[in-house]
């Protein structure tokens, strides 16, 4: 019989469980004897809890936005910390703007730079992510995170190849829309609504990373996309700390193909249709 997330807590924490409570098909609350509770998530490959646990740790090196401790992992299972729930909060979301703006600026040593001790291989949700290193980030940005999923969709036939020339256009393009160079930031990843937790002690948390050495307005592009509470608060905290260059906002499209490709990949033709919306307004500006 295989292993459940009871047994794992206990190998993982290396302390006495008393009970759990399932979330979902991949995701436990566990109770520890001394009472502490923890989230055990069973992975779906074996680098995927690796890639997690890696991100975890770095976002958290960098002392600047909460996250969840890790207790363990290995290539079946990972156990953090749980983050009580509370409510979202003017105050809470400005405070995450300040702290996000700093873990970026703690920078990575190259785009696609992976955590230390993160693979290669990684992933974003469900997705195959690669984390190869480079210099330029227009470059990397279409090499190793637009058409990567560009061509999957097109293969499947989510995407057909005609609409596909817009996104190849962007592209092409990409030195000219881009904006000013920055240097790598310290990128989530995968900062999604669903992804940032307003804890009860008043503070924003965020799991579930993609972590990897970015363009930071890729973070705030994903923000966006699927919303935020409070996200003007949020993005007023990070202009204080880090003002982003002008035009930002025209680029936000830009930014935003990436997890919309994946998306498209992963969940069909009502993506597609708003990653072309994407690659249009990128174009126009």
């Amino acid at each position: 019989m295989s292993e459940g997330p009871w047994a794992a807590a206990a190998r993982l924490t290396g302390r006495p469980v008393t009970d759990e409570r399932p979330l979902s098909g991949a995701l436990t609350e566990v109770t520890l004897l001394d009472g502490h509770v923890v989230m055990v998530k069973r992975g779906s490959d074996p680098g995927a809890m690796r890639a997690e646990s890696a991100g975890l740790r770095w976002l958290a090196d960098a002392g600047t936005v909460r996250v969840p401790a890790v207790h363990g992992h290995d290539a079946g299972w990972l156990v953090t910390d749980r983050v009580p729930a509370g409510r979202p909060s003017a105050g809470a979301a400005a405070r995450f703007g300040r702290g996000l703006a700093a873990l970026h600026a703690a920078g990575a040593p190259a785009f696609g730079a992976p955590p230390p001790d993160g693979p290669e291989d990684a992933y974003i949700g469900l997705a195959p992510m690669r984390n190869v290193p480079g210099d330029d980030w227009p470059v990397w940005y279409a090499e190793h995170r637009v058409l990567p999923y560009l061509r999957s969709a097109v293969d499947e036939g989510t995407l057909r190849r005609a609409e596909a020339a817009v996104v190849e256009q962007v592209c092409e393009r990409l030195p000219q829309l881009a904006g000013p160079v920055e240097p790598p930031a310290r990128l989530h990843g995968d900062l999604w609504n669903g992804n940032v937790l307003w804890g009860v002690d008043g503070h924003v948390w965020v799991i579930d990373p993609a972590a990897h050495g970015g363009h930071r307005e890729t973070d705030l592009a994903m923000l966006q996309l699927f919303g935020c509470p409070h996200l003007d608060r949020v993005l007023d905290g990070y202009q204080e700390t880090a003002p982003l260059a002008e035009g930002w906002r025209d680029r936000i499209g830009l930014h935003q193909l990436f997890p919309l490709l994946v998306h498209t990949v992963l969940f069909g033709r009502g993506y597609a249709e708003q990653a072309l919306a994407a690659a249009r307004a990128a174009l126009t500006g």
